[in-house]
């Protein structure tokens, strides 16, 4: 997490093309992060984050600068939708389920980094077990001569096991009851805590024989979850992810603009447009919120809000949310140039990914320079005609030129496919120039 502002920037720009305000700000906005988290306890509890207003068109790299921000800075992270939400009372999904969202992904996170530094125990565990099958155990009043060759069958074996030479022999294994985790967060705590217990007791009442016939293959997977559920201490796990939540987290809260309501707007009893702002609002502004891991201090989560703002603008939301989004920054529409790079320049552009796809059918597929460029000013063009979606043009213009290619790939297998910009052209320019075919195709 101690990464420089430009170190930051640096890093998004190997996946989002321009842009750059918008990096710079919630570039500062994780650095405020990391320098209050070196502050003495009274002044870090202080110091509030600046949640962040986005306004933009779809598809210009919003959700992609968060979605890679908290990838990079492994921080638990959750993207949701504000028009998913209604307002207390009506049904559909409660705003403070993105809390329990948030604390299960923190969860998913701390786990995984307990998995990883308990690896070597896990492994002796599984080992251990599957040998065991393989290789009964002794009696106790064995002679220490078979004790002597029983060991070095045992090592032995357990060479066989890590090589995967037994993979395919048969095992019977017995599963203890594994506990069945119920993560709906649109429950109540206390509702989740009932259905578990129900769960419990429904399992101690099945009867049913946990013997299993299974490869050693499959046993090796399935034991895994077994060994870290008997070695990892789960009170600790959950109580270090509430912790990173409470100070790390991030929630992209996306289409805040379809829960703003202008002035011309009529219905403003809607439940999922003032009601969910009234809603947010506490959470937003910091508040508790509980859940079945415990109870959850959203005053330092980072809230990153984002919205197109065509009908409505970032004015027409309740003053008090306005408030609690200080840092607003405006991302620019795409230009061709910006798609030409896109498709050039990020870490694994679309070309390299249809290139890669159909390198599986042993095709080689190489674009002519002339043709990205003409890809790059069809796709600006469709966006200037219709409806503009910015970056996700490319993928529906790329599907329709490569779409013949793909389909014949069997027969091209061994050869190089070259990409021209007659070939382009040929297959987009009069869907692009025809209004109503842009609209369906593109």
């Amino acid at each position: 997490m101690n990464l420089t502002p430009k170190e930051i920037v640096e890093y998004l720009d190997k996946y989002v093309i321009s842009q750059k305000n918008a990096k710079k700000t919630i570039a500062l906005a994780l650095r405020t992060r990391y320098r209050r988290m070196q502050l003495d306890e009274t002044m870090r509890a202080e110091i509030m984050p600046k949640n962040i207003l986005m306004i933009g068109s779809t598809g210009v790299g919003k959700t992609e600068i968060s979605r890679r921000l908290a990838k990079m800075m492994k921080v638990p992270f959750i993207k949701v939708e504000a028009s998913k939400y209604t307002e207390v009372g009506f049904v559909g999904r409660d705003v403070e389920s993105m809390i329990r969202d948030l604390v299960v992904n923190s969860i998913s996170i701390v786990k995984t980094e307990q998995e990883e530094l308990n690896l070597s125990k896990i492994d002796n565990y599984v080992l251990n077990k599957i040998v065991e099958k393989l290789l009964p155990p002794l009696p106790n009043a064995a002679s220490e001569s078979k004790k002597d060759d029983y060991q070095r069958l045992l090592e032995a074996m357990e060479k066989r096991v890590e090589s995967g030479e037994m993979d395919e022999r048969i095992i019977e294994l017995e599963f203890d009851k594994i506990h069945v985790e119920f993560n709906d967060t649109n429950l109540p705590p206390e509702m989740a805590k009932v259905q578990e217990s129900f769960s419990k007791v429904f399992a101690q009442i099945n009867k049913e024989d946990n013997k299993k016939e299974v490869r050693v293959k499959d046993a090796k997977i399935l034991l895994r979850q077994e060994a870290s559920v008997k070695l990892l201490d789960i009170n600790s796990i959950n109580a270090e992810a509430l912790r990173r939540a409470e100070n790390g987290g991030i929630i992209f809260l996306d289409e805040i603009d379809k829960i703003a309501l202008s002035e011309k707007s009529q219905g403003r009893n809607d439940p999922s447009k003032e009601g969910v702002q009234r809603d947010l609002l506490p959470i937003v502004e910091g508040s508790s919120v509980s859940t079945k891991y415990g109870t959850i201090n959203t005053d330092h989560i980072l809230f990153i809000a984002a919205g197109a703002f065509h009908v409505s603008k970032p004015s027409d939301l309740i003053p008090e949310l306005q408030g609690r989004f200080p840092l607003r920054v405006e991302l620019e529409s795409l230009t061709e140039e910006t798609l030409y790079q896109i498709l050039t320049q990020t870490q694994n552009s679309l070309l390299k990914q249809y290139t890669a796809l159909l390198g599986v059918e042993g095709v080689t597929l190489r674009f002519e320079d002339e043709a990205i460029r003409a890809i790059a000013k069809l796709s600006h063009r469709a966006n200037e005609l219709t409806e503009d979606i910015g970056a996700r043009r490319l993928h529906t213009v790329l599907e329709k030129v490569l779409e013949e290619i793909s389909y014949d790939a069997d027969e091209h297998n061994g050869e190089e496919v070259v990409i021209t910009a007659k070939l382009v052209h040929e297959k987009l320019d009069e869907i692009v120039e025809d209004n109503d075919l842009s609209r369906y195709i593109l």
